[in-house]
């Protein structure tokens, strides 16, 4: 994830952004560091604080923004463009559970709408389906091909 990267262009420290989102700045240095994930929600603030989009800041691509983008997920779209997304590879859900190694019971209730769906799980559907979270979460009606193009330098030198 551009976390870091994106605050730190801003020469904001941890504690302004945990600010800005409203959480402890503990909190928000865990989801910078990757040792916890940012729940979606407050993923979209922080792309509407930094005006970036949620491809972006989750490292799958390296556009900064989409043009006309919204600032609000929709749990609606959300649930009917995961539904259609797996409808178009022929997949059941149960299938799907399998490929991406979550249960049936939790994407069922991501296509009815039930759960808004989790951060990691968001990723796990751009992954397999190369779709913009953007395009998923109903903040851009165009549907990108995304893959993941950013790399934390410096995680990999602790490797």
């Amino acid at each position: 994830m551009r976390l870091k990267y994106i605050r730190e262009e801003k020469e904001l420290t941890q504690w302004e952004v945990a600010n800005m989102l409203n959480v402890s700045r503990s909190v928000y240095g865990m989801w910078e560091q990757e040792h916890d994930v940012i729940p979606i929600n407050r993923l979209n603030d922080f792309c509407n604080i930094f005006d970036v989009s949620m491809d972006y800041a989750l490292g799958f691509s390296n556009r900064p923004k989409y043009y006309g983008s919204k600032k609000e997920i929709n749990k609606d779209i959300i649930k009917e463009r995961i539904k259609d997304l797996r409808k178009k590879r022929f997949l059941t859900q149960e299938k799907l559970s399998i490929s991406l190694d979550i249960t049936r019971s939790l994407i069922s209730k991501y296509e009815n709408g039930t759960n808004l769906i989790l951060t990691n799980n968001l990723i796990q559907y751009m992954e397999y389906f190369k779709v913009s979270a953007d395009y998923i979460v109903g903040r851009i009606n165009t549907p990108y091909k995304v893959e993941k193009v950013f790399v934390d330098i410096e995680k990999m030198a602790n490797y």
